[in-house]
This record gives C-alpha cells, structure tokens and sequence, in this order.
C-alpha cells in the first residue's frame, strides 16, 4: 500500500497572543532612555489594537508553532499551476547573504559598488541572450511591475510617433493581471478568443487589429500550458498595423534555453526571476520582472540604467526618451543575485535541461491522470497541464472538494478555477525539481481522491480532515472576516 506524508502529527495549538500576553512581560530589555518620555499624539496614532506584552519564551514558541503550522517547497510538493513554486538551491541563498551585497546601501556611491553594479550588468547580458532580446532593465520589481512597464514603454513608442492608439489586444488565455497593466496605461483591453485547440489563430487576430490598437499582450506558453504556435503569424499581423507584441514571459521555466523570443518577433517581454531563476516566493514577496526589449524600444526602458564607463559601471538617468522610474533605487537586489547565481550555476546546458524536465514532468501527470481527471485539451502541454472537474461532478464533488482532500495526503493544492475558460480547473504545474517518485506518489493521491469522490463523497466534502485548521465557512469568512488579530 502506498503510504503518504499527511499523516497527523503533533500540533500544539495556542490562543490568541492578545489572549495570552500579560501587562509587564516583556522579551527585550531596552537601554535607558537619555531624553525625557513623550506619550505619541493620539491624532498620528489613532485608536488602533494594543500590542501584547509577551515574554521572549512566548514569542519564540509562538513563531516556533507557526513554522511548524505552514506548508512550503521545503516540507513537500507546490504543483501550483502558473506559479512555478519550485526547490531553490540554498547556496544561492549564501550568497545573497554575502555581507558585501547583503549590506550594501543604496546611496553608495559607483566607486563603491563596482562589484554589485557589474553583477546587474551581466545579469542583464545573460537574460538578453536567453530571450533572443536586445536590452534589459532589471528595475522592476514583479512580474505585475514588468508587465506595467511594458505597457508604458510601448505607449511611449506611439506617443513619440505622434499616435494616440486606445486599445490592447488581449487573448482569453492571458494572465489576469494583463489586462490590468493595460488599463492603468489608459488601454482598452479586447479579449480574444483562443481557438478549439487552446491556443491564438492569426486569423483571430487580423479580425480585431486595427489602426486604433496599439498592440497585443500574449502570454506564451499560455495558462492551459500550451506554446502560441502561430506566434510569428500573429507577429507579422501586428506589426504590420504598426502595433507592437508584448509577451508575459511569466512562463519562461517552460521555454528558456529553447525559444528565442526574438525570433517569434516579441518586442517587449518580462520574465519573473523569483519564478524561473531560482527565489523563493510566495506570501507577496520577494519578487523581481525584468522587462527585454528590441532594440528600437531600448531608449524608453527605465531609469536609472547600467552603464559601462571607461572608469567601470555607473547607473545613468541621460535617457531623455525613457518612461522614468518604476521602483525606488535599483529592483529588489537580492533577488538579482539568486538569479544571477543560478544562471552561473546551471549554464546553458543546464537552463535548457531544466526546461526539458519540467515539460518532461508535466506531460508525464497529464497522461497518467488523463483518464482519472477530465482533460479539457488532450495535446502535448509544455510545463503545466490543465484538468477539470466533469468526471467527479456527477458525484457532487468539485475542484474545490478534491484540493482540500489533496492537503490530507501530504500535498499543496494546485491551482484551482484559473483559467477561466476551463469550467472546474484544476492546473498542475509539478517543476523540474520534482523527481518521478515524488511525482508518482502524487499521481496516486489524485487517482485515490477520485475513487474517494465516486464511493464516498462525503470524505471530500469535510476535507481537510487531517489539518491543523478544518475547512471553513468560506461565504461567511469573506462576509464577516475577522480583522482583530
């Protein structure tokens, strides 16, 4: 019998800390004060919770608990679909540490920072070449960010050209956050529709691009996993309205080392370096979307810039076209040097074996779930796959009820009801990190769910079970959330 990781353990549970903090306690002595104590003006403070007073025990155990409580890529498998939650080398972690770029201000001087100004250099060198790009800025700060630069470069490419164009062409196989970045840029997104084998047809496109459109926001691989095959003919249709092709490049874990974005005629792409190119993420943070482009758009990127001098590097503003500052000094540099790391680390061979592993990966789950999960688009994916919920519903268990019950068998759910287009989604992204016996094992917790969904449903519609909170009232938590603490 195969025996799974969810199995319960021993979890001590707390009351809240305004519950259990006590006046006096305290875990840090302060120094004395050497000027006179003046109580905070009630108008700045406001009448916000009183912090508790914990001793040090209290706070260590507290946090001790909450590390023991959560799930991470450390403890188990993050098939999260779209996301790319992968294992990240901890010695990329010891040299983002190192004291020389860890402590490193801001406010140094060039002379000073040679060494952390000619890693961004490089970086940028290297993820031109594994895009097929021209130029990089490493400035913004998430993938969100470098879609929004995106937009602004490419709205300032028609401005300088004296156009005005009001419309952002955007597939239904998109990102959600792509028609957002068109929008805040005064875009009118026009959905597409993707065809009967998940993916954009030029003609679709030819349809709808017109003189008004400014261009077209393609998420490639898309969100059902698939690669935009008619991506040059779809180029050529846009270019030759006089628009440009942005590419969400959030999927690049599928593709680098393999496409040439340059070739398939993208002119702007992001890439998010906190999925691909090994930091940990999730929670909000840490994250970093460096934005490529051609060469005709490099004068719009933003500033400041890397610059080579003949005295070493420097960041420069003399970019009088550029669309200005997207983050405060220069991204999140921390996550720059994982990255940067990483790439050393793996080289080419090794970036485009990743590649092959995690489609590798993920077309090995869809043809081994296949005729467990309805597949929706039974053609090779690339790194992620995407099923449904059909087969189970005529039992009355959802997508929903199948991903609790996956948290009772040792497993982070996968990402679920995105995208939009497949009614019930269920989209697994497993990595190349994953080995095929941890891959297996997951496989046979989703073909045990299912057997569970048609003998007894009712183990689905109380999952989770085995954790340390139960499931919910989901209507009433989103109604009535509690904010206290």
């Amino acid at each position: 019998m195969t025996e799974f990781s969810g199995t319960s353990g021993l979890i001590h549970s707390e009351p809240l800390l305004w519950e259990k903090g006590r006046p006096g306690r305290s875990a840090f002595s302060l120094p004395r004060r050497d000027v006179d104590f003046s109580p905070p003006d009630e108008g700045l403070v406001g009448k916000g919770p009183e912090f508790p007073d914990l001793s040090e025990l209290e706070v260590v155990r507290h946090y001790t608990r909450l590390s023991q409580w959560n799930f991470a890529v450390d403890t188990g498998m993050y098939p999260l679909g779209s996301c790319t939650m992968k294992y990240n080398p901890k010695l990329h972690e010891k040299y983002a540490a190192l004291q020389g770029l860890s402590g490193a201000h801001p406010l140094l001087p060039g002379s000073l920072s040679q060494g952390a100004l000619c890693l961004m250099h490089t970086l940028e060198r290297f993820l031109a070449e594994i895009t097929g790009m021209d130029a990089v800025s490493l400035q913004p700060a998430a993938g969100a960010q470098g879609e929004l630069a995106g937009m602004l470069l490419i709205h300032a490419y028609h401005k300088r050209k004296g156009e005005q164009r009001t419309k952002i062409l955007i597939p239904d196989t998109a990102h959600g956050t792509n028609p957002a970045s068109a929008a805040l840029c005064r875009y009118r997104p026009v959905a597409i529709r993707s065809g009967e084998n998940g993916i954009l047809s030029a003609r679709a496109v030819e349809g709808l691009m017109d003189e008004e459109t400014a261009g077209i926001m393609v998420t490639n691989p898309n969100t059902l996993g698939l690669f935009e095959e008619e991506i040059r003919q779809i180029a050529a249709v846009v270019h030759s309205r006089g628009g440009l092709v942005y590419c969400d490049g959030a999927n690049l874990n599928a593709v680098m080392g393999m496409v040439d974005m340059g070739r398939c005629a993208v002119d702007v792409l992001h890439c998010n370096l906190h999925k691909t190119f090994s930091t940990p993420h999730g929670g909000g943070g840490p994250g970093a979307g460096p934005l490529c482009v051609q060469k005709e758009l490099a004068p719009f990127l933003p500033v400041p810039r890397v610059v080579e001098t003949p005295d070493g590097y420097a960041l420069s503003e003399d970019f009088p076209l550029s669309v200005g500052r997207v983050h405060a000094f220069y991204g999140n540099f921390g996550v720059l040097v994982r990255a940067y790391a990483y790439i050393l680390t793996m080289g080419a061979k090794g970036l485009k074996k990743a590649s092959q592993m995690a489609v590798l990966n993920a077309n090995y789950i869809k043809e081994r779930l296949k005729g467990t999960f309805h597949l929706p688009y039974d053609r090779p994916c690339m790194h992620e796959c995407v099923f449904s919920d059909k087969f189970q519903r005529v039992h009355k268990v959802t997508t929903l009820d199948m991903a609790k019950r996956l948290m009772d068998y040792g497993f982070h759910p996968p990402t679920i009801y995105f995208p939009l287009i497949v009614h019930g989604a269920l989209m697994v992204e497993p990595t190349e990190t994953e080995s095929k016996e941890q891959i297996d094992l997951f496989v046979e917790a989703c073909k045990a769910i299912a057997a569970e969904a048609h003998q007894e449903p009712e183990l689905l519609w109380e999952a989770p079970r085995r954790c340390k909170v139960r499931r919910m009232e989901e209507a009433a938590a989103a109604r009535h959330p509690c904010l206290s603490g």
